[in-house]
């Protein structure tokens, strides 16, 4: 067994805890993943790439009602991935860059703090164990 005094154990769970990265709310990242998990929005994103976009425009390629599509631009406003703004009768969108920047910050900054996790615990259990006095 290791010392109390070892790395991982100093200060008991909290200090494990605390290095996990923090970049934003766990409830706005799963917001933005789950509206990137529909390939309907994901083609709604794809579109307002090349620029802004009316509603009518963007539910043209799909086959479903004009009620249903727009429940999907709902999905993608309420997490921050769109913006949309109406004149007259036309409500136009356009992409918003803070979530995508969470999202796009979250996915890059994450696996590099596990694997720096991990080769320090590599480090750890690969070290010797200090020989116990009976």
């Amino acid at each position: 067994m290791r010392g109390a005094d070892s790395p991982l154990t100093r200060g008991g769970r909290r200090t494990i805890l605390r290095h996990i990265p923090n970049h934003s709310d766990p409830v706005e990242l799963a917001s933005i993943f789950r509206a990137l998990g529909d390939p309907t929005r994901l083609a709604v994103i794809e579109r307002l790439g090349i620029g802004p976009a009316a509603a009518t425009e963007l539910a043209r390629p799909f086959h479903m009602a004009l009620p249903s599509f727009m429940q999907h631009l709902g999905v993608l406003e309420a997490a921050g991935i769109v913006t949309s703004h109406k004149s007259g009768r036309t409500r136009t969108y356009q992409l918003g860059t803070a979530a995508l920047g969470t999202a796009t910050t979250w996915l890059t900054d994450h696996p590099n703090h596990w694997h720096r996790r991990l080769d320090q615990l590599d480090r750890f259990l690969a070290a010797p164990i200090p020989p116990t006095n009976p």
